[in-house]
């Protein structure tokens, strides 16, 4: 099965997408995490393509979709809105992983009604109602700041994903996976080089507003802090976390379970965070269970 690529939202300020299967059966929106692009998801999508009408975008900042600078939480949950609005979806089913879970759950309010099911795995969520004052922590911030070292350009796609297949970060990614990021994640040089399209300059960016959530300072911008709006969403839930994955990820999971209303939870055994290219079958199983 092929998927098709378009494009919604006028030039400027596109959103790249990615359908699986024919247009009629229910939809499936599928938001990936921080750094990565639509097509990881494409194991799960082409599985799912034979109930729904399985549809995924690039985040703003990331592959093919628009890079604006703003990159607050609401903004990504916007972009989520306006791909509802455009392809003019009901009914959705989405599924997200790590701060897209988030665009989908602040656009489940955003849209009352138009989301009738969240599958999300290990979201970025921080609780309102324990807020601390002050900024990042020196930890935190290095890590923000050691994002500009990734190195953004590779001689070729081939080289990158010999790179990558060693890094901790991707060792247990499906060859399937990590052969998508590594197309899609790229752009193609002059030279024959390649690019990270998510540049580190970008990714540090994104990352700022991640971290102090994480860290429970998340301020927000003149629209303030969305994360009150959890505890608002009026469709079924399901949290999920990730046996390997590290401590934060869990934490952050907990605050979401205590925010939002109509909860349950799912652990991945022997999976890590990226758990929807790490163990596809899995995840597949894992959303068809809960549609039930």
């Amino acid at each position: 099965m092929t998927s098709q690529r378009f494009s919604i939202g006028p030039a400027g300020a596109e959103i790249a997408m990615l359908q699986w299967g024919e247009s009629g059966k229910p939809p499936a929106l599928l938001v990936h995490g921080t750094g990565f692009v639509a097509d990881v998801w494409d194991e799960v999508a082409r599985d799912l393509a034979s109930t729904y009408t399985v549809y995924a975008l690039d985040r703003r900042g990331h592959g093919a979709s628009h890079k604006p600078g703003a990159y607050h939480f609401l903004d990504y949950a916007d972009d989520v809105c306006r791909v509802i609005n455009a392809l003019e979806l009901r009914d959705v089913y989405g599924i997200g992983h790590s701060a897209g879970a988030t665009d989908l759950l602040l656009a489940a309010k955003l849209l009352p009604g138009r989301l009738t099911r969240l599958f999300v795995m290990e979201p970025t969520v921080m609780d309102p109602r324990a807020a601390r004052p002050g900024g990042l922590n020196d930890e935190s911030l290095s890590r923000v700041q050691g994002a500009l070292r990734r190195r953004a350009e590779f001689d070729s796609a081939d080289v990158v994903f010999e790179r990558y297949r060693t890094a901790p970060a991707f060792a247990d990614w499906t060859e399937t996976s990590l052969r998508a990021y590594v197309r899609h994640g790229f752009v193609p040089l002059d030279d024959g080089r390649v690019r990270l399209c998510c540049t580190p300059e970008i990714e540090s960016a994104i990352l700022y507003p991640i971290y102090e959530a994480m860290e429970q300072v998340y301020v927000g911008d003149a629209r303030g802090n969305p994360f009150g709006l959890l505890a608002e969403i009026d469709c079924p839930v399901r949290v999920t976390t990730a046996a390997k994955s590290g401590p934060i990820y869990k934490e952050m999971a907990r605050r979401a379970e205590s925010l939002i209303p109509r909860v349950s939870t799912l652990v991945f055994e022997g999976a890590g965070h990226c758990v929807a290219q790490e163990v596809p079958a899995a995840v597949v199983e894992a959303v068809r269970e809960f549609a039930k």
